[in-house]
């Protein structure tokens, strides 16, 4: 029986948020490479997050807007297939538009779990969903998706799952990252659940290069925070206006690189431990990787899932897959 969440009150929180050594381990060993580089999931303090929500209404960022085309035009699909009382799980909790979508399609589901990193940004959106919805239990893990969470071990509500995975943030991995953390998905899945998931296209550069540099300078701000993160958390010493945000398209990996550009020497202490730099070296950031609806397929069949349907907008930006066990 599932036990709806009081107004604007979780039905559970879990913080196995990952202690503090664990970035600052990432930092120093990434700070400590040929070429510097940082795990995108450390954007995600509570200013990474807002500013990400920013991101997604700016114009040049078409990934958001065509997502939730996709979502409206296939509404009556997904709550076909997902049935009445669906529990919906949502690892990298994200826009309030794209869940709303999804639980406003879905037939009476009876539950959903937020899943992120960003402790501050999860409780918030999880309360507000809570809020919004009566009579729905609203969960909150406080966890970092890409490592094994313990879901046998939480109070999830009994009910088909549907895990939601919006956003193309399955790009944000390399390959091999990728296969991982769509096996550690398939873990969650039982006879019968499913994952639906977003996954960009490749297209021209310039589209993909101005949605990761956009005209009002909102991403720029959400790499460069990562720097004022490592500041405050870290007792680090960064001049962050000795650096620059970047995103260029790299056809061959098809993927857009994303990084911090020293634009001048400096030299700067994180947690006691000294780094220099020279003008135009780089810290890289995130990748985003961009897929054919082929070699994502072979990706999701590679971790032992199955596609069982797919849904791309009229100019093939983007596409929705819904997976199964294979």
């Amino acid at each position: 029986m599932t036990t709806p969440s009081p107004a604007g009150k979780l039905s559970f929180f879990k913080d196995l948020h990952p202690p503090k050594s664990r970035f600052q381990d990432d930092v120093l060993e990434g700070l400590s490479r040929p070429q510097k580089s940082i795990p995108p999931k450390h954007f995600y303090d509570a200013r990474g997050s807002a500013l990400f929500d920013d991101i997604t209404d700016t114009e040049d960022y078409y990934v958001t807007r065509t997502e939730i085309g996709i979502l409206d035009a296939i509404a009556g699909d997904i709550a076909a297939k997902a049935g009445p009382g669906a529990v919906v799980i949502e690892p990298g909790s994200g826009s309030s538009v794209k869940i709303d979508k999804l639980l406003n399609a879905l037939d009476r589901p009876a539950a959903y779990i937020g899943l992120d990193i960003s402790k501050e940004h999860l409780i918030s959106a999880c309360e507000d969903l809570a809020a919004r919805y009566d009579g729905l239990s609203v969960g909150a893990i406080c966890a970092d998706f890409t490592q094994p969470v313990p879901l046998e071990d939480l109070p999830i509500p009994d009910g088909k799952r549907l895990v939601f995975f919006p956003g193309s943030t399955i790009g944000n991995f390399e390959p091999g990252g990728a296969k991982a953390l769509l096996e550690t998905i398939r873990d969650w899945l039982r006879p019968g659940d499913a994952l639906l998931i977003g996954a960009d296209r490749v297209k021209s550069a310039d589209i993909l290069e101005n949605a990761y540099d956009d005209a009002r300078g909102v991403t720029a701000a959400f790499n460069l925070n990562l720097l004022t993160r490592i500041n405050r958390e870290l007792n680090g010493t960064i001049e962050t206006d000795a650096f620059d945000h970047k995103a260029v398209w790299n056809s061959e990996a098809a993927r857009v690189e994303m990084h911090l550009v020293a634009n001048r020497d400096t030299e700067f202490s994180v947690s006691g431990q000294t780094f220099r730099f020279s003008a135009g070296e780089t810290i890289h950031t995130e990748n985003s990787h961009k897929f054919s609806i082929e070699r994502f397929t072979a990706l999701a069949e590679s971790a032992g899932l199955a596609v069982r349907q797919n849904w791309s907008d009229a100019r093939g930006y983007f596409t929705l897959y819904w997976l199964e066990r294979a």
